[in-house]
């Protein structure tokens, strides 16, 4: 079947590239108003596009009700300039399902999830404390295309907990960190525990020996 994206309701679109677009990594964002409340909500419209310097992109869709009210994450991020991406692993994840309730603007995710925070290292907006990884970012700039938002930021700062690193890379030990990924329908997800796959790159001299 060929689906033509220019023509396609926006539901059928949103459904078709995200069951291709998968599994994707989430985004648990910590952010904060300008009064110093904190919010905290998962996306998964989320990667790194560029490591030097360190970028990471995130898109936002508008409020459901709302062709032009932004959800608080992205209104926090343009007014303050910070968040924290928390890293949503396998111990977690109920958690991180609570925080994606659509709650009132009033009342703290993190609460309801039984969440707490610690200190970031260079932003204002603190981590969650339980995340077991966390980048802190600052807002490069927001784009404002369609019902999204889609925002580039810069990665100014690391948290990983030392029994997650590899001193000799250093390296993150991924196959036991135990992330997970979104897939497509409503609450499904992906994990990574025992799903490694190593398939070694091959040079070009390799390539050309083997075709001999």
């Amino acid at each position: 079947m060929n689906f033509e994206m220019e023509t396609a309701p926006h539901r059928q679109v949103y459904n078709l590239l995200i069951g291709l677009i998968a599994p994707r990594p989430i985004a648990w964002i910590t952010s904060m108003d300008r009064e110093g409340k904190l919010n905290a909500a998962p996306f998964s419209a989320f990667n790194y596009l560029c490591t030097d310097p360190p970028v990471v992109g995130i898109g936002v869709t508008n409020r459901p009700d709302s062709d032009f009210v932004p959800k608080d994450t992205a209104q926090n991020i343009r007014r303050t300039g910070e968040f924290v991406i928390n890293i949503v692993t396998e111990d977690l994840i109920q958690q991180m399902n609570i925080t994606a309730t659509d709650f009132p603007s009033e009342v703290n995710e993190l609460e309801m999830a039984s969440l707490t925070t610690a200190p970031s290292s260079v932003v204002k907006v603190p981590r969650i404390a339980e995340a077991h990884a966390a980048l802190e970012c600052r807002e490069l700039t927001t784009m404002e295309i369609g019902r999204s938002r889609i925002i580039l930021a810069r990665v100014i700062s690391m948290y990983v907990e030392d029994q997650y690193v590899d001193p000799s890379g250093p390296y993150i030990c991924a196959d036991e960190l135990h992330a997970v990924g979104r897939m497509n329908g409503l609450g499904n997800y992906v994990r990574t525990r025992d799903a490694f796959l190593t398939v070694p790159r091959i040079s070009y001299a390799e390539w050309e020996k083997g075709k001999r």
